[in-house]
């Protein structure tokens, strides 16, 4: 044999052993790198969940205020003003709903889907019954007659959506316990 093979057949020797080296090496060190990256994996969403925890309950809180802001019951007396017609009070009232939705528009992000969902199903809903009642009063009716007839109808559900919504915040943030 020539001096080349040889040189070839050594380099070849050579090239195997240390692929067999670096293949027994990382098998050995595989397991304790995925331990590692689990651990800081774990660590890191623990982090995140000490972060985002505080932000979501406060999120649900807010909304939670929002419902109990936009139930008639509590807003008509709330913003009553004495001597006010109906179409002034209904007014006032559309934008005091779109008003607290806005300002807690960005909530959104730290409560689920369904529970935004139901958020702006209920602005909507009181949105709409405020307009309905209103039309089947003269625009210059009182106020009191306005609020009389929104509680009568709310008074008359056989399920008040206000409190099926804070029901339903409840029941998501049980998630986190």
């Amino acid at each position: 044999m020539d001096t080349l093979t040889n040189f070839i057949i050594d380099v070849l020797k050579f090239v195997l052993a240390g692929t067999a080296v670096v293949y027994i090496a990382w098998q050995i060190i595989k397991p304790e790198l995925q331990k590692a990256n689990q651990s800081g994996l774990l660590d890191l969403k623990k982090a995140s969940l000490e972060t985002t925890l505080p932000l979501r309950l406060q999120a649900y809180e807010r909304l939670a205020l929002f419902i109990e802001r936009i139930n008639p019951s509590n807003m008509l007396v709330r913003v009553h003003v004495a001597g006010t017609t109906v179409r002034e009070i209904q007014q006032f009232l559309i934008s005091e709903i779109r008003t607290e939705h806005q300002h807690n528009i960005t909530q959104q992000l730290y409560v689920s889907s369904q529970a935004w969902a139901v958020i702006n199903r209920i602005k909507e809903d009181t949105i709409s019954l405020i307009n309905n009642t209103a039309a089947g009063l003269s625009p210059e009716a009182s106020s009191v007659e306005l609020s009389k007839v929104i509680l009568t109808h709310l008074a008359n559900l056989d399920e008040n959506p206000y409190d099926a919504g804070l029901m339903l915040l409840k029941h998501d943030m049980q998630h986190f316990f």
